[in-house]
């Protein structure tokens, strides 16, 4: 793994922390301030810029709309200049998402710039064995 690729995994698990521990300030600082931004949370329309994206996040933390335990699985990264993205699962107590988180390299730092979460897909049967 390269030294970008644990940095973005880094600022990825930061970002899961701040949701985890409803800290509105914490997740302020995991995204860009520079760059544009969206987010697209399960279920709601598409959010463009970062007064939208920073109140969703407010309304979500602050107003109880928070999950309570989160966690980032099977998070697997991959880099190509100063833009990075991961692709992982969040395990929510109501179940899993698939998430796809993009970074953007800004002031030498790794900063969200794009975060969509979204059902996944029921596990498929095992395949039935014939005789």
């Amino acid at each position: 793994m390269t030294k970008d690729e644990q940095e973005v995994l880094q600022a990825n698990e930061a970002f899961y922390e701040a949701f985890e521990a409803g800290d509105i300030g914490a997740m302020d600082a995991c995204w860009a301030r520079e760059a544009p931004i969206a987010c697209l949370h399960p279920g709601w329309e598409p959010l463009l810029g970062r007064e939208a994206v920073m109140h969703s996040w407010r309304g979500i933390l602050l107003g109880g709309g928070a999950p309570g335990a989160i966690r980032c699985e099977r998070a697997v990264a991959r880099v190509s200049g100063d833009c990075a993205w991961v692709v992982c699962r969040e395990v929510l107590p109501a179940g899993s998402l698939v998430a796809t988180n993009v970074f953007q390299r800004e002031g030498g730092a790794w900063r969200m710039v794009h975060h969509h979460a979204s059902p996944m897909p029921p596990p498929r049967p095992a395949p039935r064995m014939s005789n």
